[in-house]
């Protein structure tokens, strides 16, 4: 049966897959050689399958480098920072270049003369400095970014009980990002058969396993008291006891819980204080309150030297009330949208956590000087004979003893593994950088085929490597070695294309005169 009887020509030409004749999938591969090489009167009696896909892949990963045709490309526009992320399934790049307005390539050329060190934080005097940094332990503290892309966790919307989703946006609860602040919008309701609003919660984990003391500084703000309610509360601390697993009737502080009168055993603790149980040295409370009620966000407060000597981690937590609700507050209905219900909305913005602590690491000063010079330098082209240095400016003969790899004006690179970036000099901002670069083959399944030309070559690789891992084949290793290798070298022959008369033409511009 012919490998194209189910395909038609029409598919073929109406579809995408256009030259996939010449490749052979891994799954065929690793088929067709159980079917040759495996069973009773064979070479191999027995093989487990996944031990056969195992070797097939490594096969596939090992021609790859340096005989397959695996040469993938990605072209990007250099940004203002000059450097291009690694792509993926990177292994190793063959070419970097950048190309022209008329689509020519210009190669870059690798540079071995800068890097992009780590750059250690120092003192004024230069010794090291080891205070931690308090970046990364507190995030989006002043709510720049959206809160399911930080680290922040809200108590649940409040259901149509509390005045959600009636379609009378006035009438509706809130929690969210709003003017620049997080709001919370409060409405007087009567839940479990008590006047009150639901207490809402906000709150993340921060890592303090290095810190001793802490302060917090904060903006809020309280919504004025009216007829039926005093004025809102909201609150800021450090926390131990949040933990949304507590079920109904047991210990502990679930800061989802929002009704403070449920009669269900899930009562709203949003609003006792002892929930903030991580004390303040230079104060008896151990939370900022806001409850001013003059609906303006307040000048920063602080709440300084809070004790976490002994924690590792803690949460950060911010709870909102609309404060005390009585009879004479105007409720809202469930199921009539009520004009003048008694709403209040609390806020709260510019959180910033500061502390000192000493670490056992090195830290961070920031982006190192080579690179920020690197980057900012205009002087890596042709023209710049004194790239290296300015002393011999005045001499006669100062081109000679040129560095040849910065004697062009394509540009300068290098690769930083660690960081997974390319660096490039600054000449090529905004410009056109294509990288060319290997892969292992293994990235996806459509990635894993062979070409037709080295399908032998996968055979012999998987037998030898089956016969050099079992005690039983170990006398057969030496002859499959030296077929894996022809078959190898048979194949980089093959996908090499050398074709007679492209070779001739090339050697025609052999016997070109060069003068010196």
């Amino acid at each position: 049966m012919g490998l194209l009887d189910n395909q038609t020509q029409q598919d073929y030409y109406s579809g995408n897959d256009f030259g996939g004749y010449q490749f052979i999938s891994l799954n065929d591969i690793i088929n067709n050689f159980i079917v040759a090489y495996v069973g009773d009167g064979k070479i191999i009696p027995k093989a487990k399958r996944t031990d056969i896909a195992f070797h097939a892949q490594r096969a596939i990963q090992e021609l790859s480098f340096d005989t397959f045709k695996s040469i993938k490309s990605q072209e990007i526009t250099l940004p203002p920072s000059n450097t291009m992320v690694l792509p993926q399934d990177y292994v190793n790049y063959t070419r970097v270049l950048w190309t022209d307005s008329s689509g020519i390539k210009r190669p870059i050329y690798p540079t071995k003369h800068t890097q992009n060190p780590f750059k250690i934080l120092q003192e004024d005097d230069g010794g090291y400095d080891f205070t931690l940094d308090a970046s990364g332990v507190f995030d989006n503290g002043d709510f720049s970014k959206s809160i399911s892309s930080s680290n922040w966790t809200a108590s649940p919307a409040a259901g149509s009980s509390q005045g959600t989703n009636l379609g009378v946006p006035e009438n509706d609860t809130f929690q969210g990002i709003q003017n620049g602040q997080y709001e919370w919008k409060h409405i007087a309701r009567i839940l479990s058969g008590g006047y009150t609003t639901r207490h809402f919660a906000l709150w993340q984990t921060i890592n303090v396993t290095e810190v001793d003391l802490l302060t917090i500084s904060a903006k809020g703000l309280s919504s004025a008291a009216q007829t039926g309610k005093t004025a809102g509360i909201v609150r800021i601390g450090l926390s131990t006891q949040v933990d949304t697993t507590v079920v109904a009737n047991g210990p502990g502080y679930n800061p989802n819980w929002t009704n403070p009168n449920s009669l269900t055993g899930t009562a709203s603790l949003s609003m006792d204080p002892t929930i903030y149980d991580v004390s303040s040295l230079a104060s008896a409370v151990n939370y900022i309150e806001f409850n001013a009620g003059d609906d303006t966000i307040s000048a920063a407060t602080l709440l300084e030297d809070i004790d976490v000597s002994n924690l590792t981690t803690v949460d950060l937590l911010i709870v909102s009330s609309g404060g005390t609700i009585d009879s004479s507050a105007t409720l809202h209905s469930s199921s009539v949208a009520v004009p003048n219900t008694t709403t209040g909305t609390n806020a709260i913005d510019d959180i910033i956590l500061s502390f000192e602590a000493n670490t056992n690491n090195l830290q961070s000063g920031g982006e190192s000087t080579t690179w920020g010079n690197f980057q900012s330098s205009t002087s890596n082209d042709a023209s710049a004979y004194n790239y290296d240095t300015d002393i011999y400016d005045l001499n006669l003969g100062q081109r000679y003893g040129l560095e040849p790899s910065i004697a062009q004006s394509n540009g300068t690179y290098f690769i930083d593994t660690i960081r997974g970036l390319i660096h490039f000099s600054s000449n090529l901002t905004g410009r056109t950088i294509v990288l060319d670069y290997i892969s292992d083959g293994l990235g996806t399944d459509e990635e894993m085929i062979v070409h037709k030309f080295a399908e032998e070559a996968m055979y012999k690789s998987i037998a030898y490597a089956i016969f050099s891992t079992t005690i039983a084949g170990q006398q057969l290793v030496p002859r499959f070695k030296k077929e894996k290798f022809a078959a190898i070298r048979q194949a980089k022959l093959r996908l090499s294309n050398l074709k007679i008369e492209e070779l001739a033409q090339m050697m025609r511009g052999k016997s070109k005169f060069i003068k010196h």
